[in-house]
């Protein structure tokens, strides 16, 4: 490099012409892309609805209700049960995710869709169950794990249109028309329902509006460039040093020539 520096100082002067030429190309890459994005925005309501169940025995503890809508989390609330008893909640048509970490407080966040050791423990079935250990207890579930559960999600479509009618397919296809049966025993019978406290919410979902993903270009378009500069920075770092150390080092030469010069016969 250093040979092919000192006899072709121009190849210095190429090596740059041609990374400002790759910065302008790939920085107007960036810019274009940001510009026409593929990628839609939608958001979807978020709220937390409170069922009123109905029951069948006022004197059994065993309660449904029927919905139909479209929800990513299930919260059944059982307050001044007997202790020591069981809670069952059953969906008559529909699979359901639950997991006694769902809701707590820790370092593992998790909404049973990730694929790891602490998103395993969410289990797939109609029917889970919770032991009321002091007569209190929160079931929770996953319904949905397609919707977005903050009420924000994106998906790629060629158009608005297209983005728009995708996303309402996305909600409609998790509406689900179930009924829930909550049930409360000891010892596998229903006990008397007189002095308990149950509370049944679903976080449900409906379309509010779609947006095209946009990046700011100017924004995008200044870290491609710092980015392409910094790269192409370290590029041609070591080269450039390699030429100023051969020019160095023949100037050195030269000065030494000069000041001892050869013998004459």
């Amino acid at each position: 490099m250093k040979k092919a520096l000192s006899r072709n100082p121009n190849m210095l002067r190429t090596m740059i012409g041609m990374g400002l030429v790759l910065i302008i190309v790939l920085s107007y890459a960036v810019y274009s892309n940001t510009l026409d994005s593929e990628y839609y925005r939608y958001e979807t309501t978020n709220d937390e609805i409170n069922y009123e169940l109905a029951q069948s025995n006022e004197n059994e503890s065993a309660w449904f209700v029927s919905t139909s809508s479209a929800a990513t989390w299930l919260n059944i609330s059982v307050m001044n049960a007997p202790s020591d008893t069981v809670l069952t909640v059953t969906s008559t048509s529909s699979l359901w995710y639950s997991s006694e970490l769902l809701g707590m407080d820790g370092d593992e966040v998790f909404n049973c869709k990730e694929f790891d050791e602490v998103s395993e423990s969410c289990i797939s079935a109609y029917t889970h169950s919770l032991e009321l250990d002091e007569g209190s207890g929160t079931l929770r579930g996953r319904i949905s794990l397609t919707l977005p559960i903050e009420g924000v999600g994106y998906l790629q479509a060629a158009d608005p249109e297209s983005a728009e009618i995708a996303a309402e397919a996305l909600v409609d296809d998790e509406k689900v028309l179930t009924t829930w049966i909550i049930e409360i025993r000891e010892e596998g019978e229903l006990i008397s329902q007189e002095g308990i406290e149950v509370r049944f919410t679903m976080a449900e979902h409906e379309l509010v509006s779609i947006s095209e993903f946009v990046l700011d270009p100017v924004q995008e378009t200044l870290y491609g460039i710092a980015t392409l500069i910094g790269c192409f920075g370290l590029l041609i770092t070591f080269p450039m040093i390699a030429y100023f150390a051969s020019v160095a080092k023949s100037r050195i030469d030269e000065e030494n020539r000069s000041e001892d010069p050869a013998p004459v016969d």
